[in-house]
């Protein structure tokens, strides 16, 4: 897919709350319907920040907005991000807003990455056409992160050198290979299997605000409206 259309563009990080998130929910939570709070608090209750997909370096817009589109859909919250050369960047018609519902969490370096991963208790496989696990060997693993690699030159050879090993998808037919946004689709849906949203207290009240920061018209100047009311 070309990188020049209408619909393409970059996908940036959340922007900052306009108050704590619980003034938020206070202001907010009044002018939703109760069926949106329920699909909300559904959401957020099952969100998981155990399973996380790295892409490094893919290029084409269409491929980078099924994955956030399917990030979403597994209920993954965070999606970590290495640049090559190109920026990461996304075609909206594809995603339909998936990319607002996510974390996205840029890294400069591969060894970069994989050390903040770490650090936060995860083991690091990289998809490969040989792989030594397969996709629901992951959904075994407490807190896993897997690296898909650009499209044409596949995973870095960092990644491979700092990772704790390889999966890959088995193949029954003459194809070997899957286009890399099926690839995710697949391994996000296999390393969910059974797991429940494991998020903090703490970080279901942020995504409350964030969501409903999302869900409601003009919503930080009503935000800025309650706090001159209630907090001046």
């Amino acid at each position: 897919m070309r990188r020049d259309l209408p619909d393409v563009s970059h996908v940036v990080e959340k922007s900052a709350l306009p108050a704590r998130p619980e003034i938020v929910i206070r202001a907010l939570q009044p002018l939703l319907t109760e069926e949106r709070i329920r699909r909300l608090e559904t959401i957020i209750n099952q969100r998981t920040r155990s399973v996380i997909a790295v892409l490094d370096g893919l290029i084409d817009p269409h491929n980078t907005a099924a994955i956030l589109r399917s990030a979403d859909a597994f209920g993954t919250q965070e999606v970590h991000v290495i640049e090559r050369d190109e920026p990461f960047i996304a075609s909206t018609r594809v995603t339909t807003g998936a990319e607002r519902w996510l974390d996205l969490i840029r890294h400069s370096t591969a060894e970069r990455c994989v050390n903040v991963l770490r650090d936060r208790g995860f083991r690091v496989y990289v998809a490969t056409s040989d792989g030594e696990l397969n996709p629901f060997d992951l959904a075994r693993i407490e807190r896993v992160a897997v690296v898909f690699g650009n499209e044409h030159s596949g995973v870095r050879q960092e990644f491979l050198q700092y990772s704790d090993g390889s999966y890959g998808i088995p193949m029954r037919g003459f194809v070997q290979s899957l286009n890399v946004s099926v690839a995710t689709a697949i391994t996000l849906h296999a390393a969910t299997v059974g797991r429940s949203g494991d998020l903090t207290s703490a970080e279901r009240t942020m995504l409350r605000a964030r969501f409903m920061m999302l869900s409601v018209r003009n919503a930080t100047q009503v935000v800025l409206d309650y706090l001159r009311r209630h907090e001046g």
